[in-house]
């Protein structure tokens, strides 16, 4: 059984402060994909799809007369680090086991390059499977932010994907009882 769900975190005012700002639609549409992903990278789909829920946590309103200035987000945006921070907070505030809440948070940490030095970066799966995700449902000039979805649908969405979690879950904790040390 898993301290905290999707549906606890995603009802969280601080989520939902924060999920507005990047975009609700985005955020389950990476979940759900880092969901997927995890089986192909055997992952725990608790942990990914957790950190894909909250991987733009940490945006900063990059925004000019309306509209999502990419150009100066991608100049001056640092929100993996500040979503690292602030993701963390929640999990623990929510009781994730702390050890699960630094993975989830490094992996958000490490879920883009827009801030980093060119650098080769070696990333765990857990951390692998957040950045395929998000770039699975990346558009042109962050149009992925701009994506809509009404509260009852999204409610809908991470409940179905919560559903899957819990099912899928106690399968992987059987198959592979140590794939969370290879990460």
């Amino acid at each position: 059984m898993r301290e905290v769900t999707l549906t606890d975190i995603f009802t969280h005012p601080i989520t939902q402060k924060y999920l507005k700002r990047s975009g609700v639609a985005h955020a389950l549409e990476v979940a759900n994909h880092a969901f997927h992903l995890a089986f192909k990278y055997n992952v725990s789909v608790d942990l990914a799809t957790k950190a894909a829920l909250l991987h733009d946590i940490g945006h900063y309103e990059w925004y000019r007369q309306g509209k999502w200035d990419y150009e100066l987000y991608r100049e001056n945006d640092i929100h993996a680090i500040k979503g690292a921070e602030r993701a963390h907070k929640l999990l623990i505030l929510l009781g994730e086991n702390p050890q699960n809440a630094k993975k989830i948070s490094v992996a958000i940490l490490l879920h883009t390059d827009s801030y980093l030095p060119e650098i080769d970066v070696k990333r765990s799966p857990l951390q692998k499977v957040v950045k395929l995700a998000d770039e699975m449902d990346e558009e042109k000039g962050g149009n992925h932010h701009y994506k809509q979805i009404d509260k009852t649908t999204a409610l809908e969405k991470i409940n179905y994907l919560d559903q899957l979690v819990e099912h899928y879950l106690p399968k992987q904790q059987l198959s592979s009882p140590s794939q969370e040390q290879s990460m």
